[in-house]
């Protein structure tokens, strides 16, 4: 299967034949969708893939009752992380030392390894901490003075660096859903739910939100898709410049 074919393929599925699907193909494709990209490479998410019956009826019940969430066989919950950005940093630092050692020229090496070490240990605990929204304010305040002088990021208040994490799980999302409608399954994202509900299920910590949830399965035939699929005219999304 082609992208192409791949894009045309997915739909939001909202009914769900009753058999199960292959777990490990499920696996597989939530393995790709770490191949997505992710903001520093910093990953912070996390991907639950629920196939206990009882925990799906109670994702079910806090995904408000939804057609695709009552009878999907699987589902995955993605999850942010932004309170794993020590551990996730250091854990990238550690694999850049050695990246650095295999890949740069030896001369460059000592160089590159202590602008990681900065970047890893400085930089990233300092945009990505938070602090009831002090911290961010701070960050904000900062980065406009030094913009008065030069290009800077201006966006990295609490709520700016909230959403990056969420668009690097959104991203690793949508990587799912590609590589399920390759593997000839279907997918349909979530975001109508109870998202306190969903944290108390999967015993989450006060840290982590949730992204979306996408339910699994095989569309029974004759429903699930809610007719034609719609888009924008193109000319009404698209600027040249």
């Amino acid at each position: 299967m082609t992208l192409q074919q791949a894009l045309e393929r997915r739909r939001s599925v909202r009914h769900y034949v009753d058999s199960p699907i292959d777990a490990d193909t499920v696996r597989q494709c939530l393995r790709l969708a770490q191949l997505a990209p992710s903001s520093s490479n910093m990953q912070l998410y996390e991907f639950y893939h629920i196939t206990d019956a009882a925990v799906l009826k109670q994702l079910a019940e806090a995904c408000l009752g939804q057609k695709a969430a009552a009878t999907a066989p699987q589902m995955v919950v993605f999850v942010t992380r932004q309170d794993l950005h020590r551990s996730r940093a250091q854990t990238v630092l550690d694999f850049e030392r050695g990246n650095i050692q295999r890949n740069s020229p030896p001369e460059k090496q000592a160089k590159r390894i202590q602008a990681e070490e900065g970047y890893r240990n400085k930089l990233m605990p300092f945009v990505y901490a938070r602090c009831f929204g002090l911290l961010g304010a701070f960050r904000t305040m900062l980065v406009w003075s030094i913009g008065l002088f030069r290009p800077m990021m201006r966006d990295v208040s609490e709520a700016d660096m909230r959403i990056v994490v969420h668009k690097s799980c959104g991203l690793a999302a949508q990587t799912f859903m590609l590589a399920m409608a390759e593997a000839g399954y279907d997918t349909c994202p979530m975001e109508g739910l109870d998202s306190c509900r969903v944290k108390r299920i999967l015993n989450l910590p006060r840290g982590a939100e949730i992204n979306m949830i996408v339910a699994c399965g095989i569309q029974k035939e004759g429903h699930g898709i809610w007719g034609e699929r719609y888009r924008l005219p193109f000319d009404e999304v698209y600027r040249h410049i």
